[in-house]
């Protein structure tokens, strides 16, 4: 690129005009075509302009236009100026510059200063500026705002060119009403008429220029008084289109622009804070987060066929991401009971974020994570698309039972979506909202008490058990017994709830997933889903291989339970059998259909493994224990459930990254610091090394030459 030139095309004479668009371009004036290359310094460059157009000493500016960038002019004012041209232009057949004259008359400086009410233009003439004459710092900007009618896109749009009009046609203003739906200004010099009013249009649904009042009586002069604006987003607006250019734009860079282009005199402060603000408004950490999600849901897809990967992005740049991987969606249908505990939760490292999870368990009553989803909100909306998304993921057509806290939306979309399952609410659901019910002047053991009496009603396996429990919390309390009633005992009580939990009543999966998810602070969306995805495939090989050495055929958890329910059987009596129906005799005389799998007691049913009951009819009669078992609790059906692989992706740590800005929030949806002083880590103890106590006669250690023997001995 040293040797090679480039074909410029010098203009002059001519103006710049703001289109529709509003990109730039240059009208009229004479041009001329000279070649530059890497070895040109500006003051060549200068000389031979100055030679073209036959300058004396008349100062003179050359500006450009980035490549697919025509809205902001760049000025070049030294020789690296001169080099970022020739760079950026390096694959252009030719350029543009644009040659300005430099008129001392009309040379003007403005400090700009910080405030919460005014605008941000502090504009001040130099000693020779002549009073009568209007200056304006931009010629471009005279026109920005053109009257009744005129649209823009946002709220934010119109104040920045309402600024730039202002600073243009030396005049100060105030904001009397402002927000998101309309925004009211007036001039600040009392009894001037100017006033501009501008708000949403119902129709378009864009900002629009209802009122004008063009007209001055103040004279528009020009004082040392400040537009006391938001200087750093002015900054931010004038900045942005050179940023999206280039990234690493400097600070100290920028505010020589702003003073050699509109003779703005800014601090670094404002220009860094400037550019801090530009930077957000060019860079949405969901929009760069939704283009890496949309990178990994085909790696998903690739490297683990028969998953399920699917990103949602709405209108307002925010997404909806679901995963559920085919060794776990295989492993629930074939292994796993039909039941899932639904769960939300926002993340400990990232607030903003919520997490869905639906988990099942496996034969060792282990959580057994089915599929999960990161949203930004949870809502009756996302609650409906995440379960249409798992429902979707199903190969099978079985009734579910799902156990839930009270989560927002999400009760009333599951009955919508899966019509065919069941809903029930979770114990530790119940006791929290009981322990708000409870009178405070109770003391703790009366406290424990009714929890007890509680859980017990959840546990009831018949009608008359879950009688007698809410009688002894009647008891104590009529009010909290009438509480309890008015909840829906259907949803949550075995004795009365027509799903099968399999003695199921809350889940520490949400526990599980934050000790996965704690990958340190602040991680992005793709740390998330792919930590969750290493610590699913971890979870089902290392059960895969413990499994691998069971040599029963119930799993050990189902197979200890039998084998003690088994010895408190034998004590059991038995009436003469009516077929398959047999009557056993303890304490109460229940009935057992080996037939149906069925006892009056009902804790066969519930719990799936044969009750104590069932057990000595089973043993009188020389059957097999495990025939008599919920499948789900043998061992072949666990193997099952870890039998397929998670797959690992091997480039996943090497995302494509499609922001052009790469500061260090780039690529990760940040949370907010924790208040408080960060906890620091205690240093590490030093450790004293002592020195061994050494005789300086004998040379011996363990004492010194004043009780040092050996004089003595010697003696």
């Amino acid at each position: 690129m040293a040797s090679e030139k480039i074909l410029t095309v010098c203009q002059y004479g001519g103006h710049f005009v703001r289109n529709n668009d509003g990109s730039m371009s240059y009208s009229g004036g004479d041009a001329h075509a000279i070649d530059i290359d890497s070895k040109m310094s500006l003051e060549d460059l200068k000389s031979e302009i100055a030679s073209m157009f036959s300058f004396s000493d008349e100062p003179f500016s050359i500006k450009y236009f980035l490549p697919r960038n025509k809205r902001t002019p760049i000025t070049i004012s030294n020789d690296k100026d001169l080099m970022r041209m020739i760079s950026y232009h390096a694959n252009s057949d030719t350029t543009d510059i644009y040659v300005t004259k430099i008129s001392e008359s009309r040379m003007i400086r403005s400090d700009v200063t910080d405030s919460g009410t005014f605008t941000n233009a502090d504009i001040t003439q130099l000693a020779n500026f002549n009073e009568a004459e209007q200056i304006k710092v931009c010629s471009d900007w005279d026109n920005l705002i053109t009257g009744v009618g005129q649209v823009f896109s946002t709220s934010n749009n119109f104040r920045d060119a309402l600024h730039k009009y202002a600073i243009a046609h030396s005049f100060i203003y105030k904001l009397v009403k402002n927000d998101q739906f309309r925004v009211t200004a007036e001039c600040t010099v009392e009894d001037c008429p100017w006033r501009i009013h501008a708000s949403r249009s119902s129709a378009k649904q864009k900002f629009m220029i209802k009122k004008i009042n063009p007209s001055h009586t103040c004279g528009k002069e020009l004082t040392r008084e400040s537009h006391k604006l938001d200087s750093q987003r002015w900054v931010a607006s004038v900045i942005k289109d050179k940023l999206r250019e280039i990234p690493n734009y400097k600070p100290k860079d920028i505010a020589n622009d702003l003073e050699q282009e509109y003779g703005l005199s800014l601090n670094y402060s404002q220009v860094w804070c400037g550019k801090s603000i530009a930077k957000k408004d060019l860079y949405n950490p969901f929009e760069e987060a939704f283009n890496q999600l949309s990178w990994f849901c085909d790696r998903i897809i690739e490297t683990n066929p028969g998953s399920v990967a699917t990103l949602h992005k709405s209108n307002d740049l925010r997404f909806r991401f679901f995963v559920a991987f085919h060794a776990s969606l295989y492993g629930f249908e074939h292994g796993c009971r039909p039941f899932l505990f639904l769960d939300a939760f926002s993340l400990k490292e990232n607030r903003h974020l919520k997490f869905l999870a639906a988990t099942a368990v496996d034969g060792e009553n282990d959580i057994y994570p089915v599929a999960f989803s990161v949203v930004d909100t949870e809502n009756n909306e996302t609650w409906h698309w995440f379960l249409e998304q798992l429902k979707s993921s199903f190969t099978q057509a079985r009734a579910i039972t799902f156990i839930s806290s009270s989560q927002n939306g999400m009760e009333e979309e599951l009955s919508k979506v899966f019509e065919d399952g069941f809903h029930c609410y979770s114990e530790q659901y119940l006791i929290e909202n009981f322990q708000n019910e409870m009178k405070s002047s109770w003391t703790q053991e009366v406290k424990d008490k009714m929890i007890h009496h509680l859980k017990s009603a959840i546990y009831a396996n018949t009608v008359n058990e879950f009688n007698e429990c809410i009688e002894n919390i009647r008891s104590e309390s009529k009010e909290i017994a009438e509480w309890v009633l008015g909840t829906k005992p259907e949803t949550w009580s075995d004795a009365f709830f027509k799903g099968l939990r399999y003695g199921q009543y809350s889940s520490v999966a949400v526990e599980k997933y934050n000790d996965w998810l704690s990958v340190g602070s602040e991680p992005s969306v793709l740390q998330i889903v792919d930590t969750m995805r290493c610590s699913l495939m971890e979870l089902m090989y290392s059960r895969r291989v413990s499994c691998n050495t069971w040599t029963e055929a119930l799993v050990p958890s189902a197979n200890q339970k039998v084998q003690e329910d088994m010895i408190r059987a034998h004590s059991f009596a038995l009436v003469r059998p009516i077929g398959t129906v047999f009557e056993v005799i303890d304490e109460s005389t229940n009935v057992v259909n080996t037939e149906t799998n069925e006892c009056t007691c009902r804790r066969w049913q519930v719990s799936g493994l044969p009750c104590i009951h069932a057990l000595a009819v089973i043993e009188h009669t020389n059957g097999c224990i495990y025939a008599y078992c919920s499948k789900y609790f043998s061992s072949e059906c666990y193997r099952i459930a870890y039998s397929l692989s998670i797959n690992p992706i091997p480039d996943v740590g090497m995302p494509v990254c499609t922001n052009p800005f790469q500061f260090s929030s780039a690529c990760s949806l940040r949370a907010r610091r924790p208040a408080g002083r960060p906890k620091e880590k205690p240093d590490e103890p030093r450790i004293a090394i002592k020195r061994p106590l050494r005789c300086s006669k004998c040379q011996a250690v363990g004492h010194n030459k004043r009780t040092c023997k050996t004089e003595a001995h010697s003696e």
